[in-house]
């Protein structure tokens, strides 16, 4: 199965995350764009369980670009092999340069095993991919593997604070503004 989640469709499902003093959260174009909040803006698409999206053995792909700023932007919050369990793959967090998964066995993506660097351009489209199964998780950035992690056996949770807004999937920024656009699920055999 595969669901275009900006199509004519899906676009409508998305809200903003109504995290305290986001900035405004617009859908149009096939373009999400989060404007800089004080100092987090997000998004959430609350219809994942209904329109049967998978908790596991799945894939998200979409492109994001942070216009402005020099923090995270394109931070995916998403099902961690399961419908209970979920996570965010950071994008450029802790002052610019760190990716990762947030959080494993209670420990951010500053503090485990996911950790990588990496510098972004404003105004340029990443592409990111991100694989999860029931026992790892993977994720891509411009075809760059930055995260191929074993979750067997291990404690997959949000990180504290108000990126739980953003669920059961959801993007969101951090002191910039930023955009995500193509933003596809589909299921991995």
């Amino acid at each position: 199965m595969r669901w275009e989640l900006l199509d004519e469709k899906h676009a409508a499902h998305w809200q903003p995350s109504g995290i305290p003093d986001e900035g405004m959260v617009s859908v149009a174009k096939g373009e999400i764009t989060l404007a800089t909040g004080l100092p987090m803006t997000g998004c959430k698409f609350p219809q994942w369980s209904a329109l049967g999206l998978p908790g596991t053995d799945y894939a998200i792909s979409y492109e994001a670009m942070r216009v402005e700023g020099e923090d995270i932007f394109g931070m995916c919050t998403f099902p961690a092999a399961s419908h209970e369990a979920h996570a965010t793959f950071v994008i450029v967090g802790w002052g610019g340069t760190l990716t990762g998964i947030s959080s494993i066995d209670f420990k951010d993506a500053s503090e485990n095993s996911t950790r990588a660097e990496q510098r972004f351009a404003n105004g340029v489209w990443h592409r990111v991919r991100i694989e999860v199964r029931p026992d790892e998780m993977r994720a891509w950035v411009n075809d760059r593997l930055v995260v191929n992690v074993s979750i067997k056996g291990r404690r997959v949770t949000l990180r504290p604070g108000f990126i739980d807004h953003c669920l059961p999937f959801g993007f969101a920024t951090w002191n910039t503004m930023g955009k995500v656009r193509d933003v596809v699920v589909e299921t991995l055999k």
